[in-house]
Parts: C-alpha cells; sequence; structure tokens
C-alpha cells in the first residue's frame, strides 16, 4: 500500500494524494540523529529498546503517523506530526529521562510499584512515540482519540513482555495517561507524563516548521518557530535542577516559541522543579538579526509571503 503523500510547497492547489512531502533535509537530518540517540540511550533498558523497534516497524503506527501528517499538515497547514516528530520527541525524552535517572529523580512507575526504571522509560518511549497518532481522525480531540487508536496497538505489543495481566495493565495505563496529557488539556499528574509533553515541546527547531511556511502559513507561531536553531539537552549546572534545555535562535521572534510551546508545559507539569530553560541567540555579535521574512502580502484574509 502506498504512503499517503502531502501536498507539494509550490502547488497549493494539487491534490494532496498526488504529490510526495518535501521535508526540509535539516529535519530529516535531525531525525536521523534521533535515532542514534534513541539506540544509545536504551541500550541498558531491554524493553524499552524492544518496544522502539517494535513500534517503528508496526504499520498500524506507521499508518497512524502518516495520516496525521496528512491530517496536520496537508489540511490545517500545521507543523510536522509524522513519523519524523516521533522520533525526534523520543531522543528528547530519552536524554530528559536520562539526566533525571542520575539525579535519581522519582518516577511513577517505579513509586508506586508498577515497575522499575526500564519500565518508566517504556512508558515514556510508548507515550511520545504515540501521543499524535489521534490526529489521523482529527485535530480537534485527537488526545482522546490517541488513547482509542493506542489501545490495541499496546494489548498487543506489551503482551510481549509483560506475562502479568496487571502489571500489563497498569503498564498500559500510564501510556495511554501520557498520550491523554500531552498537550495540557488536563495538565499531565505523572512524571513520565510529563516528560512526554516536555519532549513535545522541544521540538520546535524550524525543520519542523518549514513544511506549513512553505505552504503559505505566516503567522507568529509559523515566523517564531523558524527562528528556533537547534535545541539541546543538557545536564544543568546551577544545584538541585538536573535538566537544562537550551535554545538556539537566529532571530528574537523565537523567544514567542519557547514560551508557547516549552515553558508553559514545563510549568504546569511535575518537571518544573526539575528543568530549566535557556535561550540564547546564534552570532550574537553581529549587529542586525537575521530575517525570516522580508516581503508579506495580505491574499484570501491571510497574509502571505511575497
Amino acid at each position: 500500500m502506498s504512503r499517503v503523500r502531502l501536498p507539494h510547497p509550490t502547488n497549493h492547489n494539487t491534490n494532496g494524494a498526488q504529490l510526495r512531502a518535501q521535508l526540509p533535509d535539516d529535519y530529516g537530518e535531525l531525525a536521523m540523529r534521533a535515532d542514534i540517540a534513541v539506540r544509545e540511550l536504551t541500550k541498558s533498558f531491554p524493553r524499552t529498546a524492544y518496544l522502539y523497534d517494535a513500534l517503528l516497524n508496526d504499520p498500524r503506527v506507521d499508518a497512524h503517523w502518516n495520516l496525521s501528517n496528512y491530517t496536520t499538515v496537508g489540511k490545517l497547514n500545521y507543523n510536522d506530526h509524522g513519523p519524523i516528530h516521533a522520533r525526534v520527541t523520543a531522543a528528547y525524552a530519552m536524554q530528559i529521562m536520562q539526566l533525571l535517572a542520575e539525579a535519581h529523580t522519582p518516577f511513577d512507575v517505579v513509586t508506586s510499584g508498577v515497575g522499575d526504571l526500564d519500565d518508566a522509560h517504556l512508558v515514556v518511549l510508548c507515550g511520545v512515540m504515540l501521543h499524535d497518532i489521534g490526529n489521523a481522525t482529527h485535530r480537534v480531540g485527537h488526545e482522546l482519540m490517541g488513547v482509542i487508536l493506542a489501545q490495541p496497538i499496546l494489548d498487543e505489543l506489551l503482551a510481549q513482555l509483560y506475562d502479568d495481566l496487571e502489571q500489563r495493565t497498569l503498564i498500559k495505563d500510564f501510556i495511554l495517561s501520557a498520550i491523554q496529557c500531552h498537550d495540557m488539556a488536563p495538565p499531565p499528574l505523572f512524571m513520565e507524563g510529563a516528560v512526554v509533553a516536555v519532549a513535545d515541546g522541544c521540538d520546535m527547531t524550524k525543520g519542523r516548521a518549514r513544511m506549513p511556511f512553505d505552504l503559505g502559513k505566516l503567522d507568529i507561531h509559523a515566523v517564531s518557530a523558524l527562528a528556533i536553531e537547534e535545541v539541546n539537552i543538557r545536564r544543568c549546572p546551577l544545584p538541585n535542577i538536573p535538566v537544562e534545555i537550551e535554545v538556539l535562535m537566529s532571530n528574537s521572534a523565537g523567544i514567542f516559541q519557547v514560551e508557547e510551546t516549552l515553558i508553559k508545559k514545563i510549568n504546569a507539569t511535575p518537571l518544573r522543579n526539575y528543568v530549566t530553560v535557556h535561550v540564547c541567540s546564534v552570532n550574537p555579535e553581529q549587529p542586525f538579526e537575521k530575517r525570516i521574512v522580508s516581503n508579506a502580502m495580505l491574499q484570501n484574509g491571510r497574509l502571505r509571503p511575497a
């Protein structure tokens, strides 16, 4: 069966099912680096590593990812919500988990007695890779639809790892909670769900925003996203804060993206006492900031690049 395809950036009137998506090279490269990072960071967690490969090779997951992208990018002019976004956010999530674990941060999967550190990583990995599949049906209510679509997949995959039905059910509940809460409606109560939500907020670089911008989207969300050059997860030098999220931007418009996409999620989750954000400009010595848009015109009720 052929892959669902997105509209071409240079032809706004063409049926999206007839054309291939043109993803930016830098975002594709980020996805490859993310895959390497996830595999490296899950080496010590065999169940988590197994689920990563199982999800990547499951045709149901792939179908949900691709139709989610067709819906969000092709129909709504939103940014990427497909397989690349899943890999990139998984890498951010595993990096955050590593730093939290090194700082002996309490995870709810462990403190509740449901599982160990491998199980906590597995919950985060599954939650972050499946969090957006509900967009396959519609953006509105995609959180709860993601819970519905994820259940048969998790029932099958988790049965290969957990013989005990009660533990398997509880692990699935934690994953479904992370999916439901990733967009803060409602905010997550569990640490694992908080990591999923914040990792999702970290994927805000210009590569992810390039496709909707090329399709004609021009608003503060698109412009601010194009100002974000890179997001890095680092060990925080401050005492008692394990994680620093470093955001490099080429234009101060990126501040809007950081506040709206990332900081709101941090402040409303159990991670608020464990994570800080450091925003800095690329080449701050330059007297002028790089322009993202030089000309724009109002067309059909919306500003578009001219």
